[in-house]
């Protein structure tokens, strides 16, 4: 890559584009300048890899989120001139630094989205055929900010500068129909990068837009309103990234959402089918494997079968047929409320050929388990339409060749419990593909201080294509002058950290603490609420002695609660005034401090993942499917703080059970508890330190506004019994917190002992190889997609 060609060009566009030369441009007008100037380079690759992906075998990743970030520093990455553009950008005067100014892509709304875009990033540095689908939403995840508190939201406008990284493909445009209008949907196309090679994958975004158009020739005041409310409609489609579904009007948007992108990214799937093989159908499973990123992509199946019987003459049992052998699904909850359903009466009103396609695969379903002699109770468990409810889950497992689970202790919650019923069908379908990160952006980008000391010592940068590397670091876990760079080097990110919490969020972190950091969506069962609440312990226990020598600590959080979710903006509320309750306290103010961090994003976390001393990993055992966050933490050298969940069960097998801090109920105890009439008031009732922690949310201690959302809170742990529960606190925060609570204050003990603290943060390093996207994906790829990786001349 000519690194002075592309800067010459970035002048080029400077000039031609924004009309500035380069010492009037701004961070914005540098990012557009440059951006553009690097896509015309790699313009002739882009093509040259798609052109082979479309030659054999390939695969397609459909999802309804790509938490792409932002996009120019892992380009330069990737490119291999990081550095040299760098290096320019000096000599102009220029600070490359100044591109942080530039929107996040915030197309996501959490570990879903940002897996998807780590595995389109492996899959183009391992030259795999893989190419993205998805929605370009007009509007990304909102913007959070807080105020008294409380969390707001704004619309996340991230294009209003421009998009010089996605080229709209005008003559792919397709229409999507529904029963009461029909939307043209057209594709912006985003390269994706491989690390050290010429392939370049490609991720698909579709758009909603208007088919009419407005002759102002012929003005008409009726016709241009009816013109502009069928545009605004159409847009509405891809407006926004997971609109309200609280009202008939919001699903029914959301289940527009999801068949819009699906039905625009089948037909083009067909189209370029057609234009490489012809008309013969047998062969479409042949060469197209589709993996549906969880339930939102799950109405490709009947729409697949649509297609080939209306469009392509392909008989009805043929088209389920190809359908089952050209899906995979991929499981992201054992909690069975999140799986997602349809009302019937809601599909016929918006998609009623796809309800009508969804009732014969039902039909078909039922007829081949009456002839295996299923009996009526297990035919009632699987079939996919029950109670006028269409399952989406249950259609994906009868659609599709596999599903797999995205963490070794998921996966068998799957097979035993949310799909054990399936798992007796067809146990052959079920996987397991433990998830990954992308250590291009999760270490290599992020951390260029922690990535250069582990290039010397591995005397090579191999680590970058081949994590497993790192295990040779090892070695280095009791050599205190490794050991001490490292620790400088955290302190180091720590202080970046710092001062840009300082800028963007006006406070900072206690200088020299523990940077103790959870970050992930605000849900209630990643409990945020039990971090919360065990600070208002250690506060307590401060204050009246009982805990000593305690050192000083920063709580830190980021999390965006969705708007309609009222108790969990209820305990960011809780957060900010634990934060404010210490902060106003002279007496423990200088040990403790909690920072609740604002519109926590992609290039947030890749501050915060480096600067960490400690993981919070602590949902209810049982409830998260695996967790990626857990692993960039790891990677950048945290402990975990955690239960036995997810992948956190698979980070303590390989960095060891010494190296972390686990706390709180197995998920076999956390059933017993379910199975013997678990009552949290007991554990409240009984400790007098845990019920002045619980008695502050409705004393007056905290201040919740006046909403009454803290006794709310109070209430869903000490008395109240949601829809669905047999118990109040669901998610088990009295009987885990005594456990959290001890391993949270045996940590605080251990990090005295810098080397031995910075002993177990290495050893995770070290013992990161496995959480690679590289190996997710290549474990997809030979054993659920059956592709092999693309050869260039």
């Amino acid at each position: 890559m000519n690194c002075s060609k592309i800067m010459d060009n970035m002048e080029v566009y400077l000039r031609s584009d924004l009309r500035k030369d380069l010492d009037e441009a701004n961070a914005q007008d540098l990012h557009h300048a440059l951006s553009k100037a690097i896509m015309s380079e790699i313009a002739e690759p882009w093509k040259e890899s798609l052109l082979l992906h479309q030659a054999g075998r390939h695969a397609y990743y459909m999802s309804a989120e790509f938490l792409i970030g932002r996009a120019i520093y892992n380009n330069l990455l990737c490119l291999g001139i990081y550095d040299e553009v760098e290096e320019k950008f000096k000599e102009r005067g220029l600070d490359l630094s100044m591109l942080e100014e530039v929107e996040d892509a915030s197309l996501g709304n959490g570990g879903l989205g940002r897996l998807a875009a780590c595995f389109l990033d492996s899959a183009a540095t391992l030259d795999l055929p893989l190419d993205g689908y998805g929605i370009r939403y007009r509007y990304g995840l909102f913007k959070q900010y807080i105020q008294d508190g409380f969390q707001k939201e704004t619309a996340d406008d991230w294009t209003r500068f421009g998009d010089p990284w996605s080229i709209r493909s005008d003559s792919d445009a397709v229409l999507v129909k529904f029963a009461d209008q029909t939307v043209r949907a057209v594709p912006y196309d985003i390269p994706i990068i491989g690390y050290g090679t010429k392939h370049i994958g490609n991720l698909r975004l579709w758009q909603a837009e208007s088919i009419s158009s407005f002759d102002f020739n012929e003005f008409n005041a009726q016709h241009y309103d009816a013109s502009v409310r069928e545009k605004n409609r159409a847009e509405d489609i891809s407006r926004v990234l997971y609109p309200n579904d609280s009202t008939d009007e919001g699903k029914k948007l959301r289940l527009k959402q999801q068949y819009f992108f699906c039905s625009a990214s089948l037909q083009d799937i067909i189209k370029k089918y057609k234009a490489n093989h012809g008309n013969d159908f047998t062969r479409f499973a042949e060469f197209n494997a589709i993996q549906l990123n969880d339930t939102h992509p799950v109405i490709s199946i009947p729409e697949l079968v649509r297609l080939l019987t209306t469009y392509e003459g392909v008989e009805f049992r043929q088209a389920v047929e190809i359908a089952q052998k050209t899906f995979a699904y991929t499981n992201h909850t054992i909690l069975p409320e999140a799986l997602e359903k349809w009302n019937k009466h809601l599909l016929i009103a918006v998609v009623p050929e796809i309800y009508e396609i969804i009732e014969k695969i039902n039909n078909m379903f039922i007829d081949e388990l009456y002839k295996q002699q299923r009996n009526p109770d297990f035919i009632q468990d699987v079939q996919i339409i029950k109670h006028d409810m269409v399952h989406m889950a249950n259609l994906a497992m009868y659609g599709s060749s596999y599903v797999n689970g995205v963490a070794a202790i998921h996966t068998e919650i799957l097979k035993k419990n949310t799909l054990h019923s399936f798992y007796e069908l067809w146990p052959e379908r079920f996987q397991n593909k433990t998830n990954g990160i992308t250590q291009r952006r999760w270490l290599a980008m992020n951390n260029r201080e922690l990535s250069a000391l582990i290039t010397r010592l591995l005397g090579s940068d191999a680590w970058v294509t081949d994590l497993t590397q790192l295990k040779k670091l090892e070695k280095y876990a009791h050599d205190e002058a490794v050991l001490d760079e490292f620790w400088n080097i955290k302190h180091q990110k720590k202080r970046q950290l710092g001062m840009f919490m300082l800028k963007h969020d006006g406070t900072a972190p206690i200088k020299g603490s523990i940077y103790d950091i959870q970050i992930k969506r605000l849900h209630e069962y990643k409990r945020q609420f039990l971090n919360a609440l065990s600070i208002l312990y250690i506060y307590y226990g401060i204050k009246d002695g009982s805990i000593q020598d305690f050192y000083p600590t920063t709580f830190i959080f980021g999390a965006k609660a969705a708007p309609g979710y009222d108790r969990a903006k209820g305990i960011i509320k809780l957060i900010n005034e634990i934060a404010r309750l210490i902060e106003n306290d002279g007496q423990v103010r200088d040990k403790i401090r909690v920072v609740f961090v604002s519109n926590y994003n992609v290039s947030y976390a890749e501050k915060l993942v480096a600067a960490a001393n400690v993981s919070e990993q602590i949902s209810t055992a049982g409830t998260e499917a695996s967790g990626t966050g857990n692993m960039k933490l790891m990677l950048n050298g945290a402990v975990t703080l955690g239960t036995m969940d997810g992948a956190n069960v698979e980070i303590v097998e390989e960095a060891g059970l010494e190296n972390e801090y686990i706390f709180g109920g197995t998920v076999e105890e956390i059933e017993r508890q379910e199975n013997n009439n678990y009552i949290p008031y007991n554990i409240y009732n009984g400790d007098p330190k845990i019920k002045r922690v619980m008695e502050a949310l409705v004393n007056g201690t905290l201040n919740d506004g006046g909403t009454g959302i803290f006794r709310e809170l109070y209430d869903s742990i000490i008395h109240k019994v949601d829809w669905g529960q047999s118990h109040p606190d669901k998610y088990f925060l009295m009987y885990d917190f005594q456990s959290y609570v001890d391993t949270k204050l045996r940590l605080n003990r251990d990090y005295r002992d810098k080397y031995a603290f910075a002993s177990k943060c290495w050893m995770n390093i070290c013992n990161a190889g496995k959480f690679s996207s590289d190996r997710t994906i290549q474990d997809y790829a030979a054993n659920i997609w059956h592709i092999d990786p693309v050869e260039f001349e």
